[in-house]
This record gives C-alpha cells, sequence and structure tokens, in this order.
C-alpha cells in the first residue's frame, strides 16, 4: 500500500501547520455570527488549554499548547491570548487575522479587560473553561451564555476542505497501518508497535491523534477491546493483535482505522466467528449511510451482534473531524438511551466501528472506519484492505 508522501493540501514552507484557505475561514466567521446572532450575545470567548479546546485552532488556526482564549466580537480583529510565554512569536505568525498577545499572570483580568473595550454586554464561552476563570467572566458582565451546543452543530457537517483534510488523514492512517503489518514481528513490544506507527507519518506532515493497541493470546484471551496506554507486554505466536489508529492532518482532523491480526498463527474458531460477525456488521452499516438514515436504523443494521450471541465494548457509530461528534450511537445489547434524535445528513464524517466481543469481555476483534455521508450515499475515506490480517 502506497500513501502519497506530498504535503497534502494546503501547506506553505513556513513553520506553521497546515492552513485552510481564506475562503473557509470567512464561512467559520460567518456561522459564528450567526450563533451569536442567534444567541443574542455581544462578543464570544473560546478557551483551551493543555492541547484540548478545538475552537480555538477553528478559528484562527493556532493549535492550543498550555492555554489560549480567544475574544471574539463581528467585525472587530480577534484578541488571542497565549500562553505560555515562549509560545507567543509562533502564535503571531500562525495567527495572522488576529492580534495575538500573552496572556500574562491573569488570564481572567486580560479577558475582562478585552471585553469591556469591545462593549460585552451578553458574553458567549465556547470550550472546557475552568470554573474560576468562568466565575471572574460571571461577576464581570451581566449574561455569561454557554455556546458549547452552538458550537458542536457547527461542527456537523463539514466544508468541501474539511472533507480533503480527512482525506489526507485517512491516507496517512492507512499508511501507519501498512507499517504495522509489515514492521510487526514475534517479540515486538506494544511500545515498538507505537514507533512502527507514528514512523509512517512524522516525515510527511502527519501528527498522532491515538494509536491503541490490545494484545493477548487466542487460545487464552484476556483482552477484548485496545487499552489506551500502552504497556511492555510483547507479540507471541498465537497471539491476536487489534489496533485502533488515528492520525491527524493539521490539527483535529483525524482518520480513524480499526483492524484485526492474528499473529504467527491462523485465527482460531472462536476469532474466526468474532471477525465474521464484525465485518458483516460493518458492512450492513455501511450499506444504510446516506442522509435520512436515523439511529434506529443504524442499530437495526447491526442487529447480526446480537443474534450471534455476542456484544460490544464501545460505541457503534460516532462523528468524528473537530471532536467526537453525535451521532453517538451503541449497537442493541449497549444502546444509549435516549438514541440521537439527528439523523445523517450530508458533510457528515462519522466512523462505524462494530468492535464485536465476547458476553465475558475476554475476547474481541476490532474492524471500522472513517466515511464521508455524501448527497446519495457514503463515500469511504481509507483505503486499507478489509478482514482480519495476519502478521507473519
Amino acid at each position: 500500500m502506497s500513501v502519497q508522501s506530498n504535503a497534502g493540501p494546503s501547506v506553505a514552507a513556513t513553520d506553521a501547520p497546515p492552513r485552510f484557505s481564506e475562503h473557509e475561514m470567512a464561512r467559520r466567521r460567518q456561522v459564528l455570527d450567526d450563533a451569536l446572532t442567534s444567541a443574542e450575545v455581544d462578543v464570544a470567548v473560546l478557551y483551551g488549554a493543555n492541547r484540548s479546546g478545538s475552537a480555538v485552532q477553528w478559528l484562527t488556526g493556532w493549535p492550543v499548547t498550555r492555554e489560549a482564549a480567544v475574544v471574539y466580537r463581528r467585525g472587530q480583529r480577534d484578541l488571542l491570548l497565549v500562553h505560555f510565554y515562549n509560545h507567543v512569536p509562533q502564535a503571531r505568525r500562525v495567527a495572522v487575522d488576529a492580534e495575538v498577545d500573552w496572556a500574562g499572570p491573569d488570564l481572567g483580568r486580560r479577558l475582562v479587560d478585552a471585553l469591556g473595550a469591545r462593549g460585552a454586554g451578553r458574553v458567549g464561552v465556547v470550550g472546557p473553561m475552568p470554573f474560576s476563570l468562568h466565575g471572574i467572566l460571571t461577576a464581570a458582565f451581566e449574561d455569561v451564555v454557554d455556546l458549547n451546543g452552538a458550537y458542536v452543530r457547527m461542527r456537523l457537517q463539514k466544508s468541501p476542505e474539511e472533507v480533503e483534510w480527512l482525506r489526507q488523514a485517512a491516507r496517512l492512517t492507512d499508511l501507519s497501518c501498512a507499517a504495522l503489518r509489515d514492521g510487526a514481528a514475534v517479540g515486538a513490544s506494544e511500545y515498538e508497535l507505537g514507533a512502527l506507527v507514528e514512523g509512517s507519518y512524522l516525515s510527511v506532515g502527519g501528527t498522532n491523534y491515538i494509536h491503541y493497541f490490545s494484545v493477548t493470546s487466542m487460545a487464552d484471551p484476556r483482552q477484548c477491546v485496545p487499552s489506551q496506554w500502552p504497556g511492555a507486554r510483547r507479540l507471541g505466536a498465537g497471539d491476536v493483535l487489534s489496533c485502533e489508529l488515528s492520525t491527524s492532518w493539521g490539527v483535529d482532523y483525524p482518520g480513524q482505522l480499526l483492524r484485526t491480526f492474528t499473529v504467527a498463527a491462523d485465527p482460531t474458531p472462536l476469532y474466526s466467528d468474532l471477525h465474521a460477525v464484525a465485518g458483516s456488521a460493518l458492512d450492513r452499516v455501511e450499506s444504510v449511510l446516506r442522509p435520512g438514515t436515523t439511529a434506529e436504523e443504524i442499530v437495526e443494521a447491526a442487529s447480526i451482534i446480537e443474534e450471534a450471541g455476542f456484544t460490544t465494548v464501545d460505541d457503534l457509530v460516532h462523528g468524528l473531524g473537530g471532536g467526537y461528534l453525535p451521532p453517538i450511537v451503541g449497537s442493541r445489547s449497549r444502546t444509549l438511551e435516549p438514541l440521537p434524535s439527528i439523523p445523517l445528513q450530508p458533510g457528515m464524517t462519522v466512523v462505524v466501528q462494530p468492535n464485536v466481543t465476547t458476553i465475558d469481555g475476554r475476547a474481541g476483534v476490532q474492524t471500522g472506519e472513517l466515511f464521508h455521508i455524501t448527497p446519495d450515499g457514503s463515500e469511504r475515506l481509507h483505503q486499507f484492505p478489509r478482514g482480519l490480517g495476519r502478521i507473519a
């Protein structure tokens, strides 16, 4: 399998991450303006910390490092306040349409002053703002409004540029799975598997979103889903390796690929059955992916899992790209109540992952990938082969 090794969409020879076009950034400002108008909000604060809080980079292009906040008002230049002090120089190069400054020792005071200078009355907030900072704002302004729900709705349907970034991320994620398949061998530790995955895309501009592994014996299974933190366990003949891989292009635009491999052995009957059911469930859910499909239809499409006497230990379907997004749907044996009321819509990007496990939670497989909902159906964003693989 090959993946394009060019820089991907919209990248310049600078120390900045990949950038979206001026047209795309203007579109984002318009939908944010519409949300503020609908909420009768004057000014908004977009907040993020510790590389979390996607709204800051969505609006400015600056990936949050330690802490960052944007003060936004229609028709005025954004103010981006950044921690740490030594992160300010690159932030100024990246967030070209914003005034960028150090947040200083008292971010709350800086925000109050900036909001006051922009004539704030009602203030909207997007992002995981700390309780203490929220308290400072509520003490200074007449009303502080939670806009996180509105922000999630802005991110559900992707623009054409966003879809192209996700295609690039899917190509890089496919590359990482190929590196895992071709480079792993008996004796490799989970740490070494991570090195194989990351080494495949770092030189072409990809960044790690997640890479999770499960390694267990097929004869005596003790793990049904991948772990979020790797360990020192080494692959042995007769093991099964499952993985959940996501490589990002830019920030917060990841692919997602889930696959299972046997190690130096053919699958046992249990693992053959588990994967056959998982593969069938994936095909059935894919067949109903189109605008208007409901959560109930998705659950029904995957009901073969329970009919075969198995269950799942993960969400069956979830949105991805700009966050872990709705609609989030479980399988029949672990349906999330109430089921999401929002049907699939053109422009959504969703992961289908029927990760089938035994009822006792000892054995399981991973299969799945990211799809783009098109006006008349769906598009696979990944090209890595499906099926139960084998590592020699």
